[in-house]
């Protein structure tokens, strides 16, 4: 059997790594800008966290949520005292797109609403809704398209009210940052506006932050940077640094009832150690305010660099909009200077999503090798 041909392939196999160091088969060494999208948040196999997994397996790896998980309570309240949200409700599942999924699904349960507004450039995953509130028609079934989703661009407060004050949208769904759509986010007045009118109107507030979450823009989550408190949180990528988890947050005034929501997988054993594992290694390492000073560092050190039109993101969750398409100065990257970054779906943005541990030192590395690339390029 071959594999189903979906991914267009770099000709490099990875089989360990460690902080933000990965080697390939080869024994080559890269220095790993990218965190495969954005999911190893505290580095790659962290002493913490591989503990806490070995552990874990050798007492029990899964069981149904049909009986009691302690370890789910434990990584609710520690994921509640963390983020600030210590009075919100969390549901477990897998993966980002579950979570949206489940989040959409939510929202039209509580307000008995069909239709959905997202934004131009958006991305909140493959499956179902999610992926109809996904602004790429390639990615878009026709099964897909069959969901009720209006696309706005960002920034634009009065054309979301238009929609709202139509009274058929259960819910608004939008990242803090985007991820996949290149970096771009809205005001501080701008989401405000969203807070508001979507309380105005019986419309959930969803923030994905599945990308921008634990800790990766120098916050924990990236739309405390607006001061707001949206009805349900997507989380999942760097939530098990790895290991396959997800979940929404949800508010109080949200109450659940049985059958709802459910999930096989989602909250098992080893994903609440791994989930609780991050959060430890986050706290006691202060891998945020470690995100937020080397995000910083980083602005300061790139923009200097030729070709660089634009710098863009917070934190850790970082873009280098250039004046060309940056396919093949990815490729130079990885093969001459042995660094992995990221794309978009901004042809010419490079995106930066490196574990929260990196420091001054690995961003000098990429720096000078960028560098080297584009003078090269010029010559």
């Amino acid at each position: 059997m071959k594999l189903f041909d979906v991914y267009p392939l770099y000709d490099v196999e990875p089989v360990k790594a460690y902080d933000s160091t990965v080697v390939d088969k080869n024994g080559i060494e890269y220095l790993d800008l990218y965190g495969g999208h954005a999911v190893i948040s505290i580095g790659h196999s962290h002493p913490h966290y591989v503990k806490r997994i070995k552990e874990q397996v050798e007492k029990i790896g899964f069981y149904s949520n049909a009986v009691q998980n302690s370890l789910q309570s434990e990584l609710a309240e520690k994921l509640g005292k963390l983020s600030g949200y210590d009075q919100y409700q969390l549901f477990l599942c897998n993966s980002g797109a579950e979570a949206n999924e489940n989040a959409l699904k939510l929202a039209s349960f509580y307000t008995g609403k069909t239709r959905v507004v997202a934004f131009d450039n958006g991305f909140h995953g493959r499956t179902s809704a999610a992926v109809a509130a996904t602004d790429n028609p390639k990615i878009n079934a026709p099964l897909n398209k069959q969901q009720d989703v209006t696309f706005l661009p960002l920034n634009k407060l009065e054309l979301v009210q238009n929609e709202l004050e139509k009274g058929d949208v259960c819910a608004v769904i939008i990242e803090p940052i985007q991820g996949v759509g290149g970096l771009d986010e809205g005001t501080t007045d701008f989401f405000q506006g969203l807070e508001k009118l979507c309380k105005d109107n019986n419309t959930l507030l969803i923030l994905d932050e599945v990308q921008a979450g634990f800790g990766r823009s120098g916050q924990f989550f990236a739309h405390q940077y607006h001061t707001i408190k949206p009805d349900i949180i997507s989380i999942a990528k760097g939530m098990g640094n790895g290991f396959p988890i997800g979940g929404i947050m949800i508010a109080p005034h949200i109450k659940p009832t049985y059958g709802m929501l459910g999930t096989t997988f989602g909250g098992n054993h080893l994903a609440c150690v791994a989930a609780l594992a991050v959060l430890e290694v986050i706290e006691a390492e202060n891998l945020i305010d470690n995100a937020r000073m080397t995000g910083e560092y980083f602005l300061s050190q790139v923009n200097t660099l030729p070709g660089v039109q634009k710098v863009k993101g917070r934190g850790l969750m970082l873009g280098l909009e250039f004046d060309f398409e940056v396919g093949d100065l990815r490729k130079k990257i990885i093969y001459d200077e042995h660094i992995f970054t990221g794309g978009a779906m901004n042809k010419k943005l490079l995106r930066i999503l490196p574990p929260l541990t990196i420091g001054k030192s690995e961003i000098d590395r990429f720096v000078k090798a960028l560098n080297n690339v584009l003078v090269a390029e010029k010559a």
